[in-house]
């Protein structure tokens, strides 16, 4: 049986996060973070997690983040809400003062894609240092919230030329009808996405190559994936996708044979 994380159970290293310890988020928030779902207590691509926390925790501060510490912080943090199910995000800061990361972790009860085909709209916006998932982004948050008043699901986050990176809040990729086709562009590498390419879907092999949006006609079908899924996209600005159905069955299917690890 599952029991329903509180709305909101935030643990900082270890121990109920206090009143002291929410003002590092909240007026020192330079840091970096991953999110990930947690079923029956166990995480796919748990690994790539704790690399990701790890390279961007050396990248920002010189110093590592051991994945053991990590884990064994979640497990404690689900345990401390009661959680079975769960969305977790795991924080890295260095707060003034300090010689070591404070490692904060946040449950909430569990989510998942919309399965509705997605409609994004593009922008020309990049993110300073794509490669790693950080809070607070205004520019990619301005964006979505204008994708989102204008009758879209997400932004489509662009480069220079109109060369596509990536969505605001997920990866995406492209079936031309031999391969799937990222984006080789400065992007976050999305676990998600990186667990489908390391095992292509009934074959289908999984390519680089720059996109722009007057490319977009090529592509037969599109996708986009974070950590609560993956789910079709429609439509970009005025191009229309058609849903493949078979092509998301085979994400999924190959999404659902990634190993687990427990927490």
């Amino acid at each position: 049986m599952t029991t329903p994380a509180e709305a909101l159970y935030v643990e900082m290293d270890g121990r109920p996060a206090t009143e002291a310890d929410l003002r590092v988020p909240a007026f020192a928030g330079y840091g970096h973070f991953t999110a990930f779902q947690v079923r029956k207590r166990r995480v796919r691509g748990l690994a790539r997690h704790l690399e990701r926390l790890d390279a961007a925790n050396r990248e920002l501060f010189g110093l590592p983040l051991e994945g053991e510490r990590v884990r064994a912080l979640v497990g404690h943090a689900l345990d401390g809400a009661g959680a079975v199910d769960a969305a977790v995000r795991v924080h890295g800061y260095l707060p003034p003062g300090r010689s070591g990361t404070a490692v904060m972790v946040t449950v909430a009860g569990p989510a998942r894609m919309p399965s509705a085909p997605r409609g994004l709209m593009s922008v020309p916006y990049a993110r300073t240092a794509a490669e790693l998932k950080r809070p607070g982004d205004f520019g990619q948050m301005y964006h979505l919230a204008r994708a989102r008043r204008a009758g879209f699901d997400e932004a489509l986050l662009t480069a220079p030329g109109g060369v596509v990176t990536e969505g605001a809040v997920t990866s995406i990729g492209f079936w031309d009808g031999t391969s799937v086709v990222l984006p080789d562009a400065p992007a976050l590498t999305g676990v998600t996405m990186a667990l489908l390419e390391d095992r292509p879907a009934a074959g289908r092999p999984f390519v680089r190559r720059t996109v722009t949006l007057d490319g977009l006609g090529a592509y037969r079908a599109a996708f986009v994936t974070n950590s609560q899924g993956i789910a079709p996209v429609h439509r970009i600005d005025g191009t229309v996708f058609e849903v493949d159905e078979a092509l998301m069955e085979d994400l999924a299917a190959a999404y659902g044979a990634a190993p687990a690890s427990t927490v």
